[in-house]
């Protein structure tokens, strides 16, 4: 299945679509971002970075008037062929809770399946939410993912 062709299973609220994200999105993106990183439940990005995260990135929008309006981001950084991880999930907070959300994780779920990778991992504190999209705590072999911290996530 391509991207092109690729519906999610969860129904987004009328007059939102899903669209890969490009590099000229980042300051939306940023703009979007920069609540959740002020309340520490996102890793801060940069600029490079966010323009990075858009290859295998995804934005929910809003075409409003003249211009399109950013209400959700997410991407799939891939790390090899064996791995890839869920990043910077982020839905505007006048639209959570209406299928957002996992239509982004479905679409960068998908284009991890598409470029045949074999495990996507996400790493949140939103525990129920990700278990609702079909990821668990542990592969069914029993592998569970361990974490060595070097330095505050968060400078303070």
């Amino acid at each position: 299945m391509t991207e092109d062709s690729f519906t999610p299973s969860h129904p987004l609220p009328d007059g939102l679509t899903i669209r890969q994200a490009l590099p000229s999105d980042a300051d939306a993106i940023h703009a979007l971002l920069r609540p959740y990183v002020a309340e520490r439940s996102l890793l801060s990005r940069t600029e490079a970075e966010v323009i990075e995260l858009t290859r295998h990135g995804f934005m929910a929008v809003r075409q409003e008037a003249d211009k399109e309006r950013c209400l959700g981001f997410a991407a799939v950084e891939i790390y090899s062929a064996k791995l890839a991880e869920l990043v910077s999930l982020a839905v505007h907070h006048d639209h959570r809770n209406v299928g957002v959300g996992k239509a982004l994780v479905e679409h960068c779920v998908q284009r991890a399946r598409d470029l045949g990778v074999m495990e996507v991992m996400a790493i949140s504190s939103s525990e129920l939410f990700f278990q609702s999209c079909g990821f668990g705590y542990s592969l069914p072999d029993q592998k569970k993912a361990f974490f060595c911290q070097l330095r505050p996530r968060h400078p303070d």
